[in-house]
Formats: C-alpha cells, structure tokens, sequence
C-alpha cells in the first residue's frame, strides 16, 4: 500500500480454523480488538461501501461494518472459509468464473466479472515480448513459473530433464527465490547452444513479457491462472499445489473441462512432465486449439466490472 501511495490503517485479526486450542483464545482476543479497531476507521472514514477479497484480516471489518453496504469478490472458483464468512455480509459476490455460483446459496446476489488484471500486462504484444527476452522466432516458448517462492517439484523436475526440454524449445524459468542459485548452477555447466535457449530468474516484474512471449505455460493453479492466461490465449499445464485445501485442484479442473488445460498430478511430476510438455511442444495445432478455448474464457474488463458493481452500491451513476 505505502508502495501504490495508498493510505493504510493496520486492524488486529487471527485465523481460528485449525488453529489449536492454545492459540484459539489469543486469536479470538485479536478478532474482538479488531472489531473495535474497525469501528474506529469506519467512523473517522464513514464510508459508502466496503469492499472485501478474502483473508481472516477481513472479518473483523466485516463484523464492525455489517450495516455498511458491501462487495465481495472471489478470485478462485471455491470460495475458502474466509470467504464463505464475509459472503454473510455481502450484497453483491463478484467471482471469476460463473462455476463459482454452485459454492452460495443466494445466487441472486452474485455477477460474474472475471478475474481483474494489471493494467501493464495489456502493454505487452508477443513482438515486444519476445524482443525483451531476445528469443528465436523459430522456436516455441516454454515458461515455467512457481511465483515469487517458486514451486520446488516443478523446478526439480524442469532440471531433471532440462537438455531434453531445452532441445524441444526455449524456457522462461522463474524460478523463485528458493531455488535460484540451484537452478543457476546447472545451467552454467550446459552446453553454450542450450545455455543460449534459457532464461533464468528469481522473480520477473515484467511478468506480461513472459505471458506474451510463450507458447506453453507450467505453473501451479492459482486464481491468477483463470485470468492472466486466457487474456494471453496461453494453454497451460497445470500442477495443481497438493499440500493445502483443493482450491488449485478446482482452478485446474475448469480450465482443463474446458479443453485449455492439461493437468499433472504433483507427486507424479517424474515420470509425466516430460513426454506430456514434449507433445505440446511439438504439436502446434493442439496448442493453438487449446489456445482458442483459453481465450473463449478471458474478461478482459473484470476490474471496471468490480468497479461498477462498487459504485452502483455507493449510489453513483456509472457510464
């Protein structure tokens, strides 16, 4: 927030779920004081709407401004417990994909968006993409990416067949912070053409270049993936993150239902990344196909449809 030179106001909360006894009562403790800390920003702000996108951070407000108009938005197709919660105190629910309406009762309070993107990924065309990476044309373009932390069995498993992939295409690999100087390592002792092949890094600002530049994208299957790739038309495989509540595996089950994904199981990355990457690399017509149904999925205006929904509980006329 400091970052975007928006004004901040800091409210104590704590999670309860799966939490343990001990640290139940301390965490239940935090919750009430944040209940009087919001109460406290609500009257010095006063309000039109409030606006809410998950996290236990959340309730406390909620609970102190439960009269206060209010929207919701879901970025993953299920709802977590948090956002289940702050659901209660919504008037409008946006959500990313129309799969999410199965998850609440009250489906007339919900309106599909999309997911909303960075205004700078738009400013990225696949010339300009491929220009700042200094990619060959002739090549497809693999990106592999974990986020900021990166995702270590997917880095694993890149490295362990890396000259094979590096034969069948280029790769963008973000690797994360975890596992860079690893990842760096091998690839200095490769040989110059397929070194040539490889771009690595840690973490990508310009993530709208390698969105634009590949062909194929690996990842896991964040809410970012229902958004940022069918606004870049980039098939994907996916492997949904197995060791926490199935939201990825949900994620990843829509985009595949809809021919635009393939998914690979996590635990079974040795055996299953190469020859399905292979496949996808060497045949274009099932990329493009796959890159066809991708975009079929894209709402490129969610943000100014969260927007309006905003407005319009705030009694403002919108164009």
């Amino acid at each position: 927030m400091k970052r975007a030179g928006i004004p901040y106001r800091s409210v104590p909360a704590a999670g309860v779920h799966g939490v343990g006894l001990r640290a139940l009562p301390g965490n239940l403790s935090k919750i009430v004081r944040g209940v009087f800390q919001s109460r406290r920003i609500l009257r010095e702000f006063k309000p039109d709407v409030l606006f809410f996108t998950g996290g236990y951070v959340a309730a406390p407000m909620a609970v102190a401004g439960h009269n206060i108009p209010a929207v919701l938005y879901v970025p993953d197709i299920e709802p977590g417990l948090a956002l289940n919660f702050l659901a209660r105190y919504a008037d409008i629910i946006t959500v990313t994909a129309p799969d999410s309406k199965k998850y609440f009762q009250r489906t007339e309070r919900i309106r599909l968006t999309g997911y909303p993107l960075r205004a700078d990924l738009g400013a990225w065309s696949r010339e300009k993409a491929t220009q700042h990476f200094g990619l060959d044309l002739s090549k497809p373009v693999l990106l592999v990416t974990g986020g900021s932390k990166g995702a270590r069995s997917i880095n694993i498993a890149v490295l362990n067949r890396l000259n094979d992939l590096l034969e069948a295409a280029q790769i963008i690999h973000i690797t994360g912070s975890l596992d860079f100087e690893t990842v760096k390592s091998t690839a200095e002792t490769m040989p110059a053409d397929l070194k040539a092949r490889y771009h690595i890094m840690p973490y990508l600002h310009e993530m709208g270049a390698a969105l634009a530049a590949a062909d194929l994208v690996l990842s896991r299957a964040g809410a970012s993936s229902l958004g940022e790739y069918p606004f870049f038309g980039l098939p994907a495989v996916l492997v949904p993150y197995p060791y926490a509540w199935r939201y990825q595996k949900v994620n990843a089950d829509y985009l595949a239902e809809h021919s635009a994904a393939v998914i690979l199981q996590d635990e079974l990355l040795a055996d299953t990344l190469f020859p399905v990457l292979n496949d996808l690399l060497q045949n274009e017509h099932k990329r493009e196909a796959m890159r066809t149904a991708m975009q079929k999925l894209s709402n490129p205006h969610a943000a100014d449809a969260i927007a309006s929904h905003i407005m319009e509980l705030a009694g403002v006329q919108t164009l």
